[in-house]
């Protein structure tokens, strides 16, 4: 005997979905402005058609027939090489926490040499003390270029 498909006994079909509701299709854009073809050079109309990551859109979104959505993928494809376009764009995203998922570290104190960056310390010839006086002139000169600087907005005032 042949099964009933119908569930839950019920006699009475459910509505098709509405099929009468038909969405009208955008005309294509270069169509009805009569482009003849897609110049590759023309970066403000590429970028129309590019979604804000860098996307190409589809024919679906824009509403171009094939032989321009062909033409214009091609164009942006060749603006890309050349560098008009970019191939992505770069997004930035803020993640609460970062990657620690936000726990706290707590005070970590002084940082201490691993083994191996000890040995290399060891292995470290001495400073000449020639460098170390000139490294004590250079500090010197900065801070009485930083002392003549106030000293000169206190004679200002």
């Amino acid at each position: 005997m042949a099964r009933n498909n119908q569930r839950g006994g019920s006699t009475t079909r459910r509505a098709p979905k509405d099929l009468g509701r038909r969405v009208k299709k955008k005309p294509c854009a270069l169509c009805r402005d009569k482009v003849e073809w897609v110049d590759y050079k023309d970066v403000p109309m590429l970028r129309k058609y590019m979604s804000d990551r860098g996307k190409i859109r589809s024919r679906r979104v824009t509403g171009n027939c094939a032989q321009h959505q062909r033409e214009l993928a091609q164009a942006i494809k060749t603006a890309r090489e050349l560098v008009l376009l970019p191939y992505t764009q770069r997004t930035v995203t803020e993640r609460p926490g970062g990657r620690g998922g936000g726990r706290d570290r707590g005070d970590r104190g002084e940082r201490t040499l691993s083994d191996a960056d000890a040995a290399q310390e060891r292995r470290r010839p001495p400073r000449d003390a020639e460098d170390a006086v000139a490294d004590v002139d250079v500090d010197d000169d900065v801070e009485t270029a930083a002392d003549a600087v106030v000293a000169d907005e206190g004679a200002e005032a």
